[in-house]
């Protein structure tokens, strides 16, 4: 048997930096410190660091291409591993915007799987590295798969410390916290991970929901030249407590002809239509009744479930993302939602910070959150405009105001400056806010009590929890329960 190339000791410490970089959280400290020994400097950040890094590997590669010395057959080991991660970690990054062109496409088709025309071409790549015909097809969807978690959890935007945390949570939530563990076997069972979003009104759970939601795994079907799915299609959504609970059960479960009243034909509900490695997003989980609650229970335990009607047992294999914005602590304590299915539900729990939080953190943050507004509403974002809608939010409105509607409140304000060229925030905001209890406080018109009770109240709104007001004030719970609802 031929005697095995072995790396060079400078080789193998390389690419064993670039292994750690691939498995590392692009959104964590960790990455760009991986990112910084490979591009060899600290004086560099952002894309551009990536691409020096980038660049540092592709030179790397080069030369042991041109020295015939860039194939898997040629070594063992550590070093056939270190080597193949190298290979992985540049070929994945070579077509970067080919990944993020396909995405962009998918979402203007919508269902139906695009065509991927660069597929021939990388999977004939790292077949030629020596990778086996079974080992390309799945790094090519674990690539895809990388590229579109990056994508659509980078479009949460903020840099400050409560945003730049979900971020880091939200990719923990799509490949573990151990990227290593998730490409060797879990990869193919994250639908036995539920999560649970947390967070007040308009925080954007939604949009964390679908992060996580359209970047599950999703094979490659080379005979086609297109991935098994669309990730369109691949993600559920369903506002709970839209639906009266007649109805609730048959949106979820479906049902067969003539369950009830008015059921004239079969139905399909959203358990039945989720795909393999597909996700659902209940939203407004809160809201559903205990019955409702001990089905759900059933889908988590048994991963199966019944249409209304009927008695066939239907497997279900996707992924369930659940979110509220209220107290679930609260809602346990009276009964109104079940220990054993919050404990079905919490394999991860995820808070949304609210706005005032991020603004607290990171002024500069109400910056990107307006460009990506703009971008949202008119196509495009110019700093002038950006400018001009800053200064009228700040003329308008008090300092540290609490935008109790969060983001979703943030986005009607840009329109309605857009329509008005003004915007005063939310009424009922302001006449118990911050800056009239100040007011309030300075001329004496309030008592002890009725400053506590405004006080406690004001800080309920913020943080929509009686616990959370009890532990800063240092009052019992029954106390500020008695004084928010007064």
């Amino acid at each position: 048997m031929a005697n095995k190339e072995t790396l060079k000791a400078e080789d193998r410490q390389f690419f064993q930096t670039v292994s750690d970089a691939a498995f590392s959280n692009p959104f964590s400290a960790e990455r760009t410190e991986r990112d910084q020994q490979l591009a060899g400097t600290q004086g560099v950040a952002g894309g551009a660091l990536l691409k020096a890094a980038i660049a540092s590997v592709a030179e790397r590669v080069s030369v042991l291409e041109r020295a015939g010395k860039a194939s898997l057959a040629l070594y063992s080991g550590e070093d056939r591993e270190g080597l193949a991660f190298g290979l992985l970690f540049f070929q994945y990054h070579s077509h970067l915007a080919a990944f993020d062109d396909l995405i962009r496409r998918q979402i203007e088709e919508g269902d139906e799987p695009c065509a991927v025309p660069f597929s021939a071409e990388l999977l004939t790549r790292l077949r030629d590295y020596g990778f086996k015909t079974d080992e390309a097809r799945h790094y090519f969807a674990f690539f895809y798969q990388l590229r579109r978690a990056f994508y659509f959890i980078g479009q949460l935007v903020g840099q400050s410390a409560s945003l730049r945390t979900l971020r880091c949570h939200l990719w923990n939530n799509v490949f573990t916290h151990d990227m290593r563990r998730y490409k060797d076997g879990l990869w193919n069972r994250m639908e036995d991970f539920s999560t649970l979003l947390l967070g007040e009104t308009g925080t954007g759970k939604g949009a964390a929901a679908a992060a996580i939601g359209r970047s599950g795994y999703i094979p490659f079907n080379e005979k086609s030249g297109r991935f098994a799915e669309s990730f369109t299609r691949n993600f559920i959504s369903i506002n709970l407590s839209q639906f009266p609970e007649s109805l609730i059960e048959s949106e979820l479960f479906g049902h067969k002809k003539g369950a009830f009243t008015g059921a004239v034909d079969q139905h399909q509900g959203v358990f039945a239509r989720c795909v393999p490695h597909g996700a659902i997003f209940l939203d407004e989980i809160g809201d559903v009744s205990v019955p409702v609650q001990i089905k759900l229970l059933r889908v988590l335990q048994e991963r199966c479930f019944s249409p209304v009607g009927s008695h066939e047992n239907k497997a279900f294999r996707g992924r369930i993302i659940a979110a509220t914005n209220r107290s679930l602590a609260e809602l346990r304590r009276e009964g109104n939602f079940r220990d054993d299915f919050y404990y079905r539900l919490c394999s991860d729990v995820i808070e949304v910070p609210p706005l005032r939080r991020q603004l607290a953190e990171d002024k500069s943050s109400l910056d990107e959150l307006l460009k990506n507004l703009l971008v949202r509403i008119l196509g495009s974002a110019d700093a002038g405009l950006i400018a001009e809608i800053r200064a009228t939010l700040k003329q308008n409105l008090p300092v540290n105001y609490a935008w109790p509607g969060n983001v979703r409140e943030l986005e009607q304000a840009v329109r309605r400056i857009l329509l008005n060229g003004c915007y005063s925030g939310d009424p009922s905001a302001l006449s118990g806010g911050e800056e009239n209890l100040q007011t309030l406080a300075d001329s004496g018109e309030l008592d002890a009590q009725q400053l506590l009770s405004r006080y406690c109240r004001q800080l309920y709104q913020r943080f929509g929890s009686y616990e959370e007001v009890a532990r800063r004030l240092k009052l019992d719970r029954r106390t500020v329960k008695k004084y928010v609802q007064g």
